[in-house]
């Protein structure tokens, strides 16, 4: 049976209405309008409101509220008005409706609302200051100084509200817990890393939004519980284990009409991890406008272009390898050439991705060798250099 597209909000939302939510920048509540609600991609257009003050109970507790101009760093005026996912965080409330307040489309998108961070960035900067402080509820890691300061049992850290960890490669959660039991926003980025003990993120009572991408060793049994965590707000997973997507989705779905946006987005198997642990192209698989078969063919460019770097400097003089690796990266160039011919795929991210394959066979050379290998990478991408047209 065919999914039913929604038609309307899954929380009421009509054009006109105000919004009111508590801001951690302002220590506030602030509030903006609906001024467009579009189905198709099922968006708000939410305009903010240059008002700030104890929640408010109706409309009319705002007084006479006009849209928030921005004038901040390099704003020049104009109304801070985005188009924003039209499921309305459980945090927020509609307290009213007034009269439209702007008429116009927005041009703008964004993750998430964020009501109150533009506010407080422009009074800070009314009032004289160029700088944003230092926000000492905010802390951010890579996934091994996080590692080597969980591994000092230092004291519970309560005053860490936004958490974000990159470059996973192995995280156990319980310490985690242990060490930010605060924590309401938590961000975890791996490298096809491992996240062990993820049923302890439960013991985090205050999360309101949480992303997890490019992480595994959980399951179905790891899901977070709507009665554990009742103000979660975000859910935003990406290249998870498909058991515990399956698990996180059918758990969650239900409570988007109570506000909580779920996301979950390429659910992998054993198998494609596995497979894909050492290949710098897997981002590629499910991107919007790469197709299943470009991404076969680009990763089988990829490894027969590793395969033929590895030969040469395993196999070849030294005297020739110069020559040779430059007509690899010639070779590498005129494929992918050839490959976004007709879909024409290759834009500014992928263009930096295919640069850095080359960088990540050199890297693995060098590990194999035990040395760096600087000609090698200068002369792949002069090679390169010669003839892409992308």
């Amino acid at each position: 049976m065919p999914i039913r597209k929604q038609t309307a909000p899954p929380r009421p939302l009509t054009v006109g209405d105000v919004v009111a939510a508590p801001s951690r920048e302002l220590g506030q509540w602030t509030a903006a309008q609906i001024v467009r609600l579009d189905a198709g991609s099922q968006t708000a257009a939410v305009l903010e409101l240059d008002w700030s003050g104890p929640e408010p109970s109706s409309a009319a507790d705002l007084g006479d509220v006009v849209p928030l101009r921005l004038t901040h760093h390099s704003w020049n005026g104009g109304l801070s008005f985005c188009n924003r996912e039209w499921v309305l965080p459980r945090s927020h409330k509609v307290v009213g409706e007034i009269p439209l307040l702007h008429d116009k489309p927005s041009n703008c998108w964004a993750s998430g609302w964020h009501l109150g961070d533009q506010l407080a960035r422009q009074r800070r900067w009314d009032s004289g200051v160029r700088e944003d402080p230092v926000a000492t509820w905010k802390a951010e890691y890579t996934g091994d100084s996080v590692n080597e300061l969980l591994s000092r049992r230092t004291p519970p850290r309560p005053e860490i509200e936004h958490l974000t960890i990159r470059d996973i490669d192995s995280l156990d959660c319980a310490r985690l817990v242990q060490c930010f039991p605060g924590v309401s926003w938590l961000r975890l980025h791996g490298r096809l890393g491992t996240l062990s003990g993820a049923g302890e993120l439960n013991r985090l009572g205050s999360l309101r939004r949480i992303e997890i991408a490019d992480l595994f060793g959980m399951t179905g049994q790891d899901r977070l519980r709507p009665q554990h965590v009742p103000e979660l707000e975000w859910l935003d997973l990406y290249s998870v284990p498909a058991a515990y997507a399956s698990a996180m989705r059918s758990t969650w779905r239900p409570e988007v009409p109570a506000g909580t946006y779920v996301s979950v987005l390429r659910a992998r198997k054993p198998e494609w991890v596995a497979e894909n642990r050492s290949n710098p192209l897997r981002d590629w698989d499910g991107r919007e406008h790469i197709g299943s078969a470009t991404y076969r063919k680009a990763v089988a460019q990829y490894r027969t272009t590793r395969e033929a770097i590895l030969h040469v400097l395993a196999e070849e003089p030294a005297d020739v390898r110069p020559a040779r690796m430059e007509e690899i990266g010639r070779a590498y160039g005129e494929a992918f050439n050839k490959l976004d011919r007709r879909p024409g795929f290759i834009e500014t991210v992928e263009r930096a991705e295919l640069f850095d394959a080359l960088d990540h066979i050199v890297k693995e050379a060098e590990a194999l060798q035990g040395r760096v290998l600087k000609d090698v990478g200068d002369s792949l991408i002069s090679g390169l250099e010669s003839v892409r047209d992308w």
